[in-house]
């Protein structure tokens, strides 16, 4: 249960059920994810012999921007887009120099 604790501090919640959730959301996102690679990869031709760096920058080009908008869609479903909005806008300030993650 101590992970429970830690996680519920570290994201700024109090409840296990919360804690529960979100958990949810991020393991239905990264499934979404997933099919959505193979959609995509599949959809451009990309195939296991092509080159690991061309598939790197094809998922970084699609997969991690709809990995974003799966995370606030389903945050929304699951009654989080709140902290999913947050959560979105911390790591953009962490990955985008010169975002603050105040905005909007």
């Amino acid at each position: 249960m101590k992970i429970l604790q830690q996680l519920k501090s570290r994201w700024g919640i109090t409840s296990n059920w919360q804690v529960l959730v979100i958990l949810i959301v991020f393991a239905c996102t990264g499934f979404t994810a997933l099919y959505a690679r193979r959609f995509v990869f599949n959809l451009i031709g990309i195939i296991d012999t092509d080159p690991f760096w061309l598939k790197a920058v094809v998922w970084l080009v699609t997969i991690l921007p709809l990995y974003n908008i799966f995370l606030l869609i389903y945050g929304a479903l699951f009654g989080q887009f709140d902290f999913f909005w947050a959560f979105f806008k911390k790591m953009m300030s962490r990955m985008v120099p010169g975002k603050s993650g105040s905005g909007g």
